[in-house]
């Protein structure tokens, strides 16, 4: 797996990992735009969000398990209510045959659903894990401990994975990554803003009120908690921040596995890889960066063990917390959801259990029952005749383009006939044998399912890449491109009312699952894309002119969403979420394109609601993006995701697209229509 931080996707998606209580669902007669969400009052060329979205925005209300709340959670929410049906289903009955799925399904749901025996068992379930950590005496001890961890998916210090190389794209190999921190991101360490400041005071409390938990005094407490926050600013200072990500080229480090003592001394790494049980016939890996692991492994040298004790056993309590008793369970959410994300209370029991299978090894299982209840093979073949239309508007777009050279679209539709377009779900199920899980504790049925899955990984070493592999589970609401594989997905889980609803009208369609979709291919070619060709392999197919051609269109994007402020102290970062919002503007674009090709040859549509077909494009894209959410996530996300925040991602694409303008009567100078030229553009 390449790193997260190298990872386009949609990211309407982002909170699974914290779903809201079940909600109504809209009522099921209202097929595409919905017209009692709309603020007519404004005019569309002063603000089309809230035209479109403003009667909404101002009833809507926050649930208490959300942090962001809008389109994306409402059917997140119906696919939840699906998958704890069929939980509770499996859950209900004892007499599966012992190794099936769905007694594996069953069991799992059933252990994270008994609190009473959460709650009985408190920490014992780990208490071999604990002793392991606390009788650590050598630096050999340390590397195979750490091996142990990351074997269970809980990763201190840094991450392991397998993915395809970069530059060789049949041949996988072991990737070792920075990592190890307990905030989202190196900068909430490093900044020194009152803020920041603020947000580090309260986690050094968090991480003390969890030592004591553990058993410790609050001295003691205290002292492992100066610890952990040494450790992790070490390691925040050696980090490259998650801009550096965006260039392979620059963080492609491929080095033999005896290169490595030798670069980064002072860690016992064949004692970790022995740990981890890598193969002696893996003899190369990728290094991400080089200088981060120099100095985690002159740490590794230099720390007392007593810190790392301190370090280690705070990462093993902080991934397993959500697990255990309300104790861990409620001290865990009061920082990381309340604080970070301004969360004011826990779903409910059954989705988190969900939520824990649906993110667990068992995803794909989940994602088949999912399938075999809300999705089938009718709409698979209508959202699979849609993205032939887009990808054939994508490649007039891509022939019309004034800034790439001809022998670079050559390059470029060549990568895009080969391209691997995954629709709904797999066309083969995951294998579950050999996973063992039965009647609890749940948290070992967690450690068992994590150890599961990285073996998985482990065992695809030297076999051939399985291009048929999915990423990401088909239950899922998500869409991805990953330009390493040449590839793009749309799960069954985000090809749901109203992203697609086969009872819609196809306005309502294209703007809303069909801006999504073509937004995704678009990465696959952009400055991103463009650093891999057809096969997947490092490899930039622009040539310097291209390049050149491109940057000099950036700056506009970068300008405009820098003049966005949607805290009164924070403005967007145009550079950290440019790449995205030019996929946003040209999947508007390519979509838009697609749609009126659709249009040729049929009868004029009639007007629906009022609205004429283009008009309802427009209105289910801005729709798309509905959304309320806490002051607290706004800041996170400003301060490091790359995509803007929803509002911006309507305003700032329409800003620049003259046929919305002509549709809706903009004139020069209305906010919808800036008088600057040229506006932004690239695709």
């Amino acid at each position: 797996m390449k790193s997260r931080m190298g990872k386009n996707g949609f990211f309407l998606a982002a909170g699974l990992c914290l779903a809201a209580a079940v909600m109504a669902a809209p009522e099921a007669a209202k097929h595409g735009v919905d017209v009692s969400y709309m603020d007519t009052s404004v005019k569309p060329c002063d603000d089309f969000y809230r035209y479109a979205n403003g009667a909404w925005l101002k009833t809507a209300q926050m649930p208490k398990k959300n942090y962001r709340w809008g389109m994306a959670q409402e059917v997140r929410e119906r696919n939840t209510q699906i998958q704890v049906d069929l939980l509770q289903q499996l859950a209900g009955r004892g007499d599966w045959p012992r190794g099936s799925l769905q007694q594996k399904i069953g069991d799992f749901y059933r252990s994270g659903m008994d609190g009473t025996a959460i709650e009985k068992a408190g920490l014992n379930p780990l208490a071999s894990r604990f002793a392991r950590l606390q009788s650590m005496r050598t630096p050999g001890d340390l590397a195979a401990e750490l091996g142990r961890l990351h074997s269970e998916f809980i990763n201190p210090c840094f991450s392991f994975d397998i993915g395809t190389d970069d530059k060789n794209s049949s041949s996988l190999i072991t990737y070792i990554q920075q990592g190890g921190l307990g905030l989202p991101d190196r900068d909430n360490y490093l900044e020194v803003d009152d803020k920041t400041k603020e947000l580090l005071k309260k986690y050094r409390q968090h991480v003390v009120l969890m030592f004591e938990l553990l058993g410790d005094g609050s001295e003691t407490a205290g002292r492992n908690a100066e610890a952990v926050l040494a450790i992790e600013t070490h390691l925040a200072k050696a980090s490259l921040p998650q801009t550096a990500w965006d260039d392979p080229k620059s963080i492609y480090n491929k080095m033999s596995r005896a290169q490595l003592p030798k670069e980064a001394p002072g860690f016992a790494w064949e004692e970790y890889f022995k740990a981890i049980s890598l193969p002696d016939t893996e003899t190369d890996l990728m290094v991400q960066p080089l200088s981060f692991f120099r100095e985690f492994a002159a740490m590794a040298a230099g720390v007392p063990l007593a810190d790392w004790k301190a370090y280690l056993r705070w990462h093993l309590i902080h991934s397993l917390a959500p697990y255990l008793s309300e104790t861990f369970a409620g001290q865990d959410f009061q920082f990381f959801s309340r604080t970070l994300r301004g969360i004011q209370e826990p779903a409910p029991r059954p989705e988190r259990v969900q939520r824990e299978i649906l993110n667990s090894t068992l995803d794909m299982a989940m994602g088949r029952l999912f399938v075999e209840r809300a999705f089938n093979a009718e709409t698979k073949a209508r959202v699979t005749e849609m993205i032939r239309n887009i990808i054939s508007a994508l490649r007039e777009t891509i022939l019309e383009l004034d800034w790439m050279s001809e022998s670079t679209k050559t390059n470029a539709l060549k990568k895009l006939e080969v391209m691997v377009v995954k629709v709904g779900y797999p066309e083969r199920w995951r294998d579950y044998a050999g996973l063992e899980i039965d009647g609890g504790p749940y948290v070992l049925n967690v450690l068992r399912g994590n150890a599961f899955e990285f073996q998985r990984r482990m065992a695809q070493l030297g076999k051939p890449v399985d291009r048929s592999q999915w990423q990401l589970s088909p239950a899922v609401l998500n869409a991805y491109c990953h330009p390493w594989t040449n590839e793009v997905c749309f799960a069954a889980g985000i090809l749901q009312p109203p992203f697609f609803d086969p009872e819609a009208d196809d306005a309502s369609n294209y703007g809303a699952i069909g801006s999504i979709i073509a937004h995704e291919l678009t990465h696959d070619f952009d400055a991103g894309g463009r650093q891999y060709d057809e096969t997947g392999s490092l490899k930039d197919w622009w040539t310097e002119e291209d390049s050149k051609a491109y940057e000099d269109r950036t700056a506009p994007f970068v300008n405009q969403y820098d003049a966005y402020k949607p805290l009164p102290d924070k403005a967007i970062d145009g550079k950290l979420t440019m790449n995205e919002n030019i996929a946003d503007l040209g999947g508007l674009k390519i979509a838009f394109s697609a749609f009126k090709k659709s249009l040729a040859g049929k009868p004029r549509a009639s007007l629906i609601d009022g609205f004429s077909p283009e008009q309802r494009f427009f209105i289910s894209f801005a729709q798309l993006y509905r959304e309320i959410d806490t002051p607290e996530y706004r800041r996170r996300r400003l301060e490091g995701d790359n995509h803007s925040p929803s509002k911006y991602r309507v305003i700032g694409p329409l800003a620049n697209f003259a046929p919305f303008h002509e549709i809706f009567g903009c004139q020069k100078g209305d906010p919808m229509r800036p008088a600057d030229e040229p506006r932004p553009a690239i695709w």
